[in-house]
């Protein structure tokens, strides 16, 4: 199992953050090897991803999220994946996005760009562009204010997150 870590201060509140983090449909415009992201419901997201000339597709279940604080996601079924995200108030205006993700190469391709560091690069590249997006647009693009404990949401179960305007990824 590899792990990856990472933290990026950001001069937004920490609620646009959070708020921006929740839009898992934007992941694309700042994830450079995520093609596209669903969520059919508030606590289930569907990945596409292709890095290193390999496209995947998985499911992911997020298991624990609570507002401006904190977001907890694993793959479903392979358990190859886990990943968690912390948000902390740096102050009004700024604040400061943690980010440690557990994954299992799986395949060749993943296992060569594990050993070089390639992987932990991407994601960690991905986060400074999650910096540069949500500082360069100024407001976030939507939210989702709900409380996911154990998978099951505990607040605002009926409610998915708008959609996000389809905007052409940069």
């Amino acid at each position: 199992m590899s792990v990856i870590e990472g933290a990026a201060d950001i001069d937004v509140p920490v609620h646009m953050a959070y708020n921006q983090w929740t839009q898992f449909e934007c992941f694309p415009r700042f994830m450079r090897g995520v093609r596209r992201v669903d969520r059919s419901r508030s606590s289930m997201t569907h990945w596409v991803t292709r890095y290193g000339g390999v496209t995947r597709a998985f499911d992911a279940e997020i298991v624990e999220q609570r507002p401006d604080d904190r977001v907890v996601w694993r793959e479903v079924g392979a358990s190859r994946l886990t990943g968690e995200v912390d948000f902390r108030a740096l102050g009004e205006s700024r604040c400061r996005v943690t980010l440690r993700v557990e994954f299992r190469p799986r395949g060749a391709a993943e296992r060569v760009g594990d050993l070089l560091g390639l992987i932990r690069r991407q994601v960690l590249e991905d986060l400074a562009r999650f910096k540069e997006y949500i500082e360069g647009q100024g407001r976030e693009s939507g939210q989702w204010r709900g409380t996911i404990k154990g998978g099951h949401v505990e607040a605002d179960a009926d409610r998915l997150p708008p959609r996000v305007p389809n905007w052409p990824v940069g």
